[in-house]
């Protein structure tokens, strides 16, 4: 047994904390930093398991991006285009000829970059040199990965003056079949999640729309696997094979849907011109450009363009981006999937996912009011899986 002291983000109220694991021939985890705290290193533990199972079900490199053990984006590593490179702020970079795991983590980091801000990095392979600047110039705390070349860890080494958590998983690892928890007391057990992410699992198409692309099942696939690692409840929009919406921990539905929702559809506002050609001083920081973009295309954006505001960040004052504008703009954002780790109990949800452009659906099922969920899938020629099983996270 191996005993790893542990810093605490709370230490007011608890300053007694430890990890330990079993050592054996298959050992986990190496290149323990001397700095990590408590959430720090349950992060990437959630992800190294995330590490094993998306180069399985997909078959290609891909990134996530942790913030408080869950997936603030994902993504597998397809090619970047120039506006993608423009909105992940990689446009200065070699971005072209990026490896496909440095794309990976460019979508990933990039689709909801205020949500991953101090992020923990999952990657699916090993880490290279494009991937490791990608990561030196962003504010996170961490990365875990199968391995890393030597250019990358050189790399590495130097951001936050040597003391960034870089963390090796074993992808051959395999943990125990029950899982444990202990809760006032309370001990509980169950078996690990291992269900598989596969095509069988989204074959039950039950509305009238049974045409599914194969990018399609692949960004199911996607989703549900963002779900499995996602706090419940959970709701995840997915384009072109990464997350450009992930809505966690609500307690309702349908606002995991409307917050999903409201975070991909800013992640294809930023994509207009009237964003791309926002006017930002050259001493603007990339963060301080993320947070004024999301006040500009957002309801309170007077924040931002009000006199005497608006002449911190900008060169010149940007014209407001009319509601009916961004309407227009949004009714372009078209064949987006959505997944969701628990029935819809009502339609509502499927009202609020057409308006950001939903055409797939993945979810388990087993609503009482499946009917109507269907007929309203049916009324916007949506195509909808039931899996048949729920993902709760928590």
């Amino acid at each position: 047994m191996k005993e790893l002291e542990l810093k605490s983000a709370v230490t007011q109220i608890r300053n007694h904390l430890k990890y330990t694991w079993k050592m054996g021939v298959n050992c986990q985890l190496k290149y323990f930093p001397e700095n990590l705290d408590i959430l720090t290193f349950w992060m990437p533990l959630t992800a190294g398991s995330w590490c094993v199972i998306w180069k399985k079900a997909t078959g290609l490199p891909a990134a996530t991006s942790f913030k408080h053990v869950s997936p603030a984006g994902a993504s597998i590593g397809l090619p970047l285009t120039e506006t993608l490179a423009k909105i992940y702020w990689v446009e200065d970079m070699d971005w072209q000829n990026f490896s496909p795991l440095a794309c990976a983590y460019a979508r990933a980091r990039g689709a909801d970059r205020m949500s991953s801000f101090g992020d923990f990095i999952s990657l699916s392979d090993v880490c290279d040199k494009d991937t490791a600047l990608l990561i030196k110039r962003e504010v996170s705390d961490g990365v875990i990965a199968p391995g890393y070349t030597e250019e990358a860890l050189e790399v590495l080494k130097q951001k936050k003056k040597g003391n960034y958590n870089v963390i090796q998983i074993d992808p051959e690892y395999v943990p125990a079949p029950l899982e444990h928890k202990q809760v006032f007391g309370v001990t509980f057990e169950q078996g690990r999640q291992e269900l598989a992410i596969d095509d069988e699992l989204i074959s039950n198409i039950v509305t009238e729309n049974k045409e599914l692309s194969e990018e399609a099942k692949r960004d199911m696939k996607v989703s549900l696997i963002i779900l499995k690692y996602t706090q419940s409840n959970s709701v995840c929009y997915v384009k072109d094979g990464q997350a450009i919406g992930v809505g966690a921990g609500q307690q309702s539905r349908v606002h995991c849907t409307r917050l999903a929702g409201q975070k991909a559809d800013n992640w294809f506002l930023r994509q207009s011109q009237k964003v791309l050609n926002l006017p930002f001083k050259e001493s603007i920081s990339r963060a301080e450009r993320d947070n004024a973009i999301d006040v500009y295309i957002g309801d309170e954006y007077m924040d931002v363009l009000a006199d005497g505001n608006w002449e911190k960040t900008f060169t010149e004052k940007p014209a407001v981006f009319t509601k009916e504008e961004k309407r227009a703009w949004l009714d372009q954002m078209t064949d987006v999937t959505l997944g969701s780790d628990a029935f819809f109990p009502f339609s509502d949800n499927i009202e609020r996912a057409y308006k950001s452009g939903v055409k797939y659906i993945a979810q388990p099922g087993g609503s009482v009011r499946d009917a109507d969920v269907i007929d309203t899938c049916n009324k916007y020629n949506i195509a909808m899986a039931f899996t048949g099983i729920r993902l709760f996270h928590h």
